[in-house]
């Protein structure tokens, strides 16, 4: 591809876009939106205005346009499957927001799609473009909590309004596909793909069974546990600790932190603490970026980083499917 910027078309007009993932993309100059699609032709122009862009109603009509180059997915997590596989059909690359999929066997043929079809295919897990990630990993790697026992993370937030999505079944609502994929990806990231589910439970609603909570127990084939919890029913936290046999290191505002936040890592040892000041990062605009580039370098020969990348979003979703098999529900008021 030229040196020309990577030309996007948005499928929804949903919040995450309007508040994180254009504002981005805008601001990033190897990406030109081009236009917004929705089925209410007036959010559409309402993004079309603060973007710049073009609005089109409708979906199918965004994916048959020829000046785009890309598809962004911001819709609801039931639809992401059906329509970045309609993106990769017509020839689109694709940036699909977290979980790309609704289950692993989703998740893989939209991977096989897009790898007989030669074109980027990724998952909008805008945190692990952090940097203060690698820097965790670098101290696990050189010793310095010891050697690694267990991982523990967590990713709730208040109850949300009555009318959010996320409680809609339908949408692929509930707690578990937004918020606990969270501290699943963050077991993948630092504990490899090597995890079985041991026990889980979640805290279920009656009437429909939508889960507004829970926690899992993993087992990593190195022997290291982890113990993640998640949910819409909990004072904010975002954080995730590695707990080793010399010092424990935690982060906190892990996942969706401002782009000026200095990250801090906490490490606990037995003859006192230290705070590790990091410096802030853009997450959502090095994400963007990051796309754009592998977009560019589509053709090149060889794409490990791809294929690992789609490895890591399979296997995060089979442990999403083996959570709903084996967990514990608890039905509550809801």
């Amino acid at each position: 591809m030229s040196a020309r910027p990577v030309r996007v078309g948005v499928l929804g007009a949903a919040s995450i876009a309007w508040r994180r993932v254009l504002p981005a993309m805008t601001a990033c100059p190897d990406i030109d939106v081009v236009a917004v699609a929705a089925r209410d032709v007036g959010r559409a122009r309402r993004f079309a205005e603060r973007f710049d862009c073009a609005a089109v109603a409708g979906y199918r009509s965004l994916l048959e346009r020829a000046d785009i180059d890309a598809v962004y997915v911001p819709l609801p997590a039931a639809l992401h499957h059906a329509w970045a596989a309609r993106s990769l059909r017509a020839g689109k690359h694709v940036l699909v927001e977290k979980p790309m999929a609704g289950s692993a066997a989703e998740a893989r043929e939209l991977v096989m799609l897009a790898e007989r079809a030669g074109l980027v295919l990724r998952e909008n897990f805008m945190f692990l473009h952090h940097p203060r990630h690698d820097a965790v990993e670098t101290l696990l790697r050189t010793g310095r909590i010891g050697e690694l026992r267990s991982l523990h993370a967590a990713f709730c937030i208040p109850p949300l309004p009555a009318g959010d999505i996320r409680y809609v079944p339908e949408l692929g609502g509930g707690a578990l596909l937004d918020a606990g994929v969270y501290p699943l990806r963050t077991a993948v990231r630092f504990l490899g793909r090597g995890l079985r589910v041991a026990g889980a439970t979640l805290r279920t609603r009656a009437g429909d069974g939508l889960d507004l909570s829970g926690q899992v127990l993993l087992a990593a084939d190195s022997g290291v546990q982890a113990c993640l919890e998640f949910g819409f029913e909990y004072s904010y936290a975002a954080r995730y600790a590695l707990w080793g046999s010399r010092a424990r290191l935690t982060t906190e505002h892990a996942f969706s932190p401002p782009a000026d936040l200095r990250p801090t890592l906490l490490l606990e040892e037995q003859g006192g603490t230290e705070r590790l000041g990091l410096p802030a990062a853009d997450q959502y605009l090095r994400c963007v970026a990051d796309f754009a580039a592998a977009v560019r370098a589509c053709g090149a020969p060889g794409r490990p980083a791809e294929a690992e990348r789609h490895a890591d979003a399979v296997t995060t979703l089979e442990l999403v499917d083996r959570v709903r098999a084996c967990a514990v529900r608890v039905e509550v008021a809801g």
